[in-house]
């Protein structure tokens, strides 16, 4: 995923946020700005170009120095971000670094 595209559409205001994902913020406790934190200072640790509609990644952010995951699509032909979840990662299904996953 283009993160210079990715910001310009926070920037912009151009980003949906798909009702399952603001109902699961709302339960995890996870605020809009802490998501657009994450995306404009974290780091691309997966890259799911063939999804669809669009083109998606998960995002690893560090928020109070506690992990922070956000999964998000971009639509290049309209330059509009989607956020698709947010979540806190738990060492059961990520390694210690948060990055990688466990091999199950």
């Amino acid at each position: 995923m283009d993160r210079s595209n990715l910001l310009i559409a926070l920037e912009n205001g151009c980003i949906e946020w798909q009702r399952h994902a603001l109902e699961q913020m709302m339960e995890r406790g996870i605020s809009r700005d802490t998501v657009k934190e994450v995306l404009k200072s974290g780091e691309i640790i997966e890259d799911y170009p063939d999804d669809k509609p669009y083109p998606s990644g998960l995002f690893l952010g560090w928020i109070e120095g506690e992990p922070l995951h956000v999964v998000a699509a971009f639509d290049f032909s309209a330059g509009w971000c989607f956020i698709i979840t947010a979540y806190k990662p738990d060492l059961e299904h990520f390694e210690s670094d948060y990055k990688t996953r466990r091999q199950k």
